[in-house]
């Protein structure tokens, strides 16, 4: 991992095939704690300036000839490794690539409001300011080998310690709620697809997208595991073996219908400036499920997730965090914690081996 934590302003190296875009962004860019140091026509000029200007953080556009987007990422990742936002069109390619980008090692991404070559930037402007800023302090989890088609690992030999062993309580786990926000779609896939066919509740994730995104989010995470993962729809029911991922600019709750746990969508205002929103998914569960919720939050900036988890908490529900020397940004579960509302706090790899473990797909081995 790569950490930045430094007071002089932030370098950007910006990445665009388009000289007006880079000309936009590099406006928007410049500013109180950000630098332009340079820019880039194409992912092969990008490597040549990453070598030479060794900039803090690069935006890096998704679509471009002779190199792209992603073929670029891997390359600086494999050099110069640091952090990258993408520049996302708002096409289904552009999401399928960024998507890949996000799991290659990609801090974040900004989707362009408009086409290719957007002259509304300055929609996004606060946003994409704000993301390059994090990106600059953010963990930077250089790639793992590729996951497809990985399974969970087999339990470990006798004499073996899955963790340092804690007393649990065995109870009843009626549904596992997610939250997720930087860096979450590749925790999501590092967590998620491990799950073991066999895991007895349904799960619901937040993740923060827009439109568009959490499809192609889905559809990556289905075809690693044995759990069917897909986007959620209005009135869809929760069962076991099914994860349902709020979509992309709505928000996702959870209510019980006939006996059955069933998933509503609104289009309701942003909660703190996010739609889906988190705390709203289990805020619904906390009434919904009560102590019978498990819920789990994973990296990502701000504090989304807190007001909800106290709601299950005081249900008597369990929560589940990942720990800051995992997380690409320890904010939303270190809000959590602070909030006094975690019961464990873990690094990613051994998240899915403990929700097997509450859950009693699996045991302690010593």
């Amino acid at each position: 991992m790569i950490d930045r934590m430094d007071s002089r302003p932030v370098r950007v190296l910006i990445v665009d095939d388009s000289a007006f875009m880079r000309k936009i962004l590099a406006d928007i860019l410049s500013g109180p704690g950000l630098e332009v140091v340079g820019t880039a026509r194409d992912g092969e000029d990008a490597l040549r300036k990453v070598e030479s200007l060794r900039p803090d953080v690069v935006t890096l556009d998704v679509e471009m000839p002779r190199m792209g987007g992603l073929a670029a990422l891997e390359a600086i990742m494999k050099s110069h490794p640091l952090p990258v936002v993408m520049v996302s069109s708002k096409t289904a390619r552009g999401a399928d690539v960024t998507l890949q980008a996000l799991t290659a090692g990609a801090v974040d991404f900004i989707q362009k409001p408009s086409g290719a070559i957007s002259l509304d930037m300055n929609r996004v402007a606060d946003e994409l300011r704000t993301k390059v800023l994090e990106a600059s302090r953010a963990r930077l989890r250089l790639p793992a080998p590729p996951s497809r088609g990985r399974v969970p690992a087999a339990p470990p030999a006798a004499g073996t310690l899955v963790e340092a062993p804690r007393k649990r309580e065995a109870r009843r786990f009626e549904l596992l709620a997610v939250a997720a926000s930087t860096g979450g779609p590749r925790a999501l896939q590092e967590v998620i697809p491990l799950l073991s066919g066999s895991f007895p509740l349904p799960v619901a994730v937040v993740q923060h997208m827009p439109e568009g995104f959490t499809a192609s989010l889905a559809q990556r995470l289905d075809g690693l595991g044995p759990l069917h993962v897909v986007e959620a729809s209005e009135g869809l029911v929760l069962k076991a073996g099914l994860v349902a991922i709020a979509p992309g600019g709505r928000h996702l709750s959870v209510e019980r219908s006939q006996g059955q746990l069933v998933c509503r969508l609104s289009d309701t205002p942003p909660l703190r400036s996010v739609r889906p929103s988190a705390d709203i998914l289990f805020l619904s569960v906390a009434d919904a499920v009560g102590p019978a919720a498990l819920g789990l939050i994973l990296t990502g900036m701000g504090r989304d997730g807190t007001d909800g988890a106290k709601a299950m908490k005081a249900k008597g529900a369990y929560v589940v965090a990942e720990s800051a020397e995992t997380c690409v940004v320890y904010g939303m579960p270190r809000s959590a914690v602070e909030a006094g509302v975690v019961d464990e706090q873990h690094p990613l790899g051994e998240i899915s081996p403990v929700l097997e473990q509450l859950v009693g797909t699996r045991d302690f081995y010593r």
